[in-house]
């Protein structure tokens, strides 16, 4: 159990750290993303410098800027939209995830990993991330239907990675992998999330309204954060991702028509825990590691970048959009994120990849 003393120490080591690199690269005029993780390098365990913070502390409130930033990202996305935008997002990231899938397994093979660890690699590399978007899009200032499309894709994915994890899990434990299986998976995945759109639209609008009727911005900032925790609790209990729950919590609460005044009362909480995020993956990042495995790392990295742009611009255009509204998705996707994380680690506690 972590007493105060260290959790005030982690904090105060990851905020003054990261406002001194934010400040130079703002001076540099390069992205504050890289101050950041840069000012994770710098007090994560990997890096001689004698500034150390505690990584579970660290990691615990990434968690909340991840949920705050992708409650943030679903009130831009009203029940509606999503409807609209569906089909054109799910086929774009169908052949996105397929390519990428498809692509991460032939390089696994090319190194002589094993089938189930270059299922894993195709997978982790498959799924695009939603916070260093949505961070790169808002110091941007990029909207309009590109912002749509890409966020559209970004949702699109998230469902694909938790069906991912499920069939990874039932090839690591030797059992194979059935369609009834892949079916009840997704059917399960459907139920819930229809259940939890039909009773959160009878509930969340109507209580956002009233109690933004009593005109104190507090209570609203409070009401809105606790509904935002709630629902991505939820989803956790039932098995899927916090983050997945969040941007429903934020596409529900559009529907009261009070998106505006929340999003503005909780920029300032939701920057900071972002902030922290991007912390915690800088300190995720050695290397000597790097240096150790460089061929691996190049390799997937180009492929990353590739694979990624010429995938979702295929898809993109091929769905109806332009071929410069294509690109610019293609190129706002050549990047991994937190999912890749979380199927890397289910790859090392199910024992089917190395180290």
């Amino acid at each position: 159990m972590l007493d105060a003393h260290e959790f005030l120490k982690a904090l105060a080591t990851v905020l003054c750290v990261a406002a001194v690199t934010t400040v130079v690269f703002q001076r540099l005029r390069q992205p504050v993303v890289l101050g950041y993780i840069l000012a994770g390098m710098i007090v994560g365990p990997y890096v001689p410098i004698p500034l150390v913070a505690n990584r579970e502390v660290v990691q615990t409130l990434s968690e909340l800027g991840v949920i705050l930033l992708m409650f943030s990202i679903g009130l831009e996305f009203s029940l509606r939209k999503l409807v609209r935008i569906g089909a054109t997002a799910g086929l774009t990231a169908l052949i996105q995830c397929s390519a990428m899938l498809w692509l991460g397994f032939a390089v696994g093979q090319v190194f002589g990993w094993t089938a189930i660890e270059s299922l894993f690699t195709g997978a982790i590399i498959a799924i695009s991330s939603t916070t260093i978007i949505a961070k790169a899009f808002d110091e941007q200032k990029i909207g309009g239907k590109l912002r749509e499309l890409v966020f559209g894709v970004l949702i699109v994915e998230d469902l694909i990675a938790i069906l991912l994890m499920t069939a990874l899990t039932a090839l690591s434990a030797g059992g194979g992998l059935s369609a009834g299986m892949l079916l009840q998976s997704t059917g399960r995945l459907a139920l819930f999330l229809i259940g939890l759109v039909a009773i959160g639209m009878l509930v969340v609008p109507w209580a956002i309204r009233y109690v933004t009727r009593l005109n104190r911005p507090e209570t609203t900032l409070v009401a809105s954060v606790g509904l935002c925790f709630t629902i991505a609790l939820l989803t956790q209990e039932f098995g899927y991702s916090v983050a997945f729950g969040a941007f429903i919590a934020g596409s529900l609460l559009t529907e009261s028509g009070q998106e505006k005044t929340v999003e503005r009362l909780i920029e300032p909480v939701r920057d900071m825990f972002a902030a922290i995020f991007f912390v915690s993956v800088g300190m995720l990042i050695d290397p000597a590691m790097i240096v150790q495995h460089w061929a691996a790392v190049a390799a997937l990295t180009m492929l990353v970048i590739v694979g990624q742009v010429f995938s979702v611009s295929v898809g993109a255009f091929l769905t109806g959009n332009g071929v410069r509204t294509s690109v610019q998705a293609g190129m706002s996707l050549a990047q991994i994120g937190e999912f890749s994380f979380i199927i890397a680690a289910l790859g090392i506690s199910l024992k089917a990849t190395g180290d």
